[in-house]
């Protein structure tokens, strides 16, 4: 019997590993270290951070169409893409609070990313669908937009990325009013102004997903109690 279980367990290690070194998954780790050395010189060398900080966001791209090409999809997978996604836009949002003033819009933003993606994972176990996009059953026609049409979903996730570089890029100190910043650049008739107000249009679309995603995703959690209580009910 022991001969038997160790066989089963060194089958089992191989396998285990082979998940680990999955090409998707293999990328996945090389956006951790851009974004480690990005954040390392976000203060000291602005352009090189929002150049490594943007090729680690575009590889959340690369490592789901290897994942769906060479047959690699894996929960691991996709659980270290969305916390890199979250820890990277969670640290951005944290420099930003330390640039601009209010700093709270930023740390509010933070609050309502990290709320609503978590909130929305675990209402999809509750539910249990395979995966969290599966918004079909949703009465918002925004919700079912943004998860159903992917290249919706892209432009305002490039739109918030894009937006917090440029914000970070065009602060001259860490005492800007975010407010008076946003408005002077918009009024320059530059690519850059135009830039500014299309990334703007796309992270208020992706704000408002979220604030939909975390009441949806609340409704979900309460639905599942109250059938709970009933069930307990004689």
């Amino acid at each position: 019997m022991m001969q038997v279980k160790m066989a089963k367990e060194e089958r089992a290690r191989p396998e285990k590993l082979s998940v680990y070194l999955y090409i998707p998954n293999i990328v996945g780790y090389m956006r951790v270290l851009l974004n480690c050395v990005a954040f390392a010189v976000c203060f000291s060398n602005k352009t090189l951070f929002s150049l490594l900080y943007f090729f680690s966001f575009c590889c959340d791209a690369v490592d789901g169409w290897c994942a769906r090409r060479f047959n690699q999809v894996s929960t691991f997978g996709a659980v270290l893409d969305m916390v890199t996604d979250r820890v990277s836009t969670a640290c951005l949002l944290v420099i930003l609070s330390q640039v601009y003033r209010p700093s709270l819009v930023f740390l509010s933003l933070l609050a309502l990313d990290i709320a609503s993606h978590w909130l929305q994972m675990y209402s999809t176990f509750l539910a249990g669908k395979s995966s969290h996009k599966d918004v079909k059953d949703s009465t918002s026609w925004l919700f079912r937009l943004y998860y159903g049409n992917r290249i919706f979903m892209c432009y305002c996730c490039v739109s918030c990325e894009v937006l917090y570089i440029i914000l970070l890029l065009i602060a001259k100190n860490q005492t800007e009013n975010l407010l008076n910043v946003v408005v002077a650049t918009l009024t320059q008739i530059s690519p850059l102004s135009f830039l500014l107000a299309l990334t703007l249009f796309g992270w208020s679309m992706k704000q408002t997903v979220n604030i939909i995603q975390m009441k949806t995703a609340a409704d979900v959690c309460v639905l599942y109690d109250i059938e709970k209580q009933q069930q307990k009910k004689p």
